[in-house]
């Protein structure tokens, strides 16, 4: 090859590198004028879960999720901690365990749940509380408001209650009970004139066995010392903070107990005596 052809070819070269090296540059910034949007999924309308209620009813007590990878899906939370050790409530980021003797105890990110719901609380409505003697007037009240019975609802109350009755259940150890025995071992607390938060979920009737049809309520006191599982309540004028949240996910165990319990019974009954009893 002559020189003079040698130096033709050389440009020539870097004159289509120098193409190349612009496309791949710009090719990624270039999309057509018709292609849609890509949307990511909404984390903070998601429901996060742990678990099943029935695999929690069968005895399932052993944590598989560390607290800090469920604050990495909610600011507000209920469930339990390992070995059924608690009452676990998430209000406004920070994770707490209400134990057996009262006390709400701030969680370790390390410990881990085998049981829990979580969401990034952003209320979509409100709906007026008045006058609520008991607790099956918040619930009624509650339903009353709510625009669709098959829609997840998150849900929060804050202020002063007239009367709040909350319960905890003591740490389980292997053979573990089932859940609807421990009952009979769960320390019950009272408050009157409290101000706090109650936090929880409202769930479709569809999804029995996998959440708690109807309301699902813990609370917590202000000051973040004492709560507990809802039993009871009264309240004069308040407000339900409601928050639609129609996206699941749910994280279920790998190995345990779980892969070799009878998921399919019907629990409510025992589901009933555990959550109102």
């Amino acid at each position: 090859m002559k020189p003079r052809d040698t130096q033709t070819f050389l440009i020539a070269a870097i004159i289509v590198l120098i193409g190349i090296i612009a496309y791949l540059i710009l090719f990624p910034c270039i999309t057509p004028a018709d292609a849609p949007p890509e949307k990511a999924p909404d984390a903070r309308d998601t429901l996060y879960q742990v678990s099943t209620i029935n695999a929690l009813l069968q005895s399932v007590y052993d944590g598989i999720v560390p607290i800090s990878e469920a604050q990495m899906h909610g600011d507000t939370a209920i469930g339990t901690t390992d070995g059924l050790d608690g009452e676990l409530i998430g209000v406004d980021g920070g994770y707490y365990v209400i134990r057996s003797d009262g006390v709400a105890y701030p969680l370790d990110g390390t410990i881990t749940t085998p049981f829990i719901s979580a969401t990034f609380f952003d209320p979509d409505f409100t709906i007026p509380v008045n006058d609520t003697a008991d607790i099956s007037g918040f619930g009624e009240q509650l339903e009353s408001g709510l625009p669709s019975a098959n829609m997840f609802y998150a849900i929060r109350m804050d202020g002063t209650f007239d009367y709040v009755k909350t319960r905890s259940m003591p740490k389980q150890t292997r053979p573990y009970p089932k859940l609807a025995d421990v009952v009979a071992e769960q320390s019950v607390f009272e408050f009157h004139n409290t101000t706090g938060t109650i936090v929880g979920f409202w769930s479709p009737d569809f999804v029995s066995g996998f959440n708690v049809p109807g309301y699902h309520i813990h609370f917590i006191t202000d000051d973040r010392t004492a709560g507990g599982h809802v039993l009871d309540l009264r309240m004069n004028d308040g407000e339900i903070k409601v928050d639609i949240t129609p996206d699941l996910y749910i994280v279920l165990p790998t190995e345990g107990d779980f892969y070799h319990v009878n998921l399919t019974e019907d629990l409510s009954s025992a589901l009933e005596s555990v959550e109102k009893s």
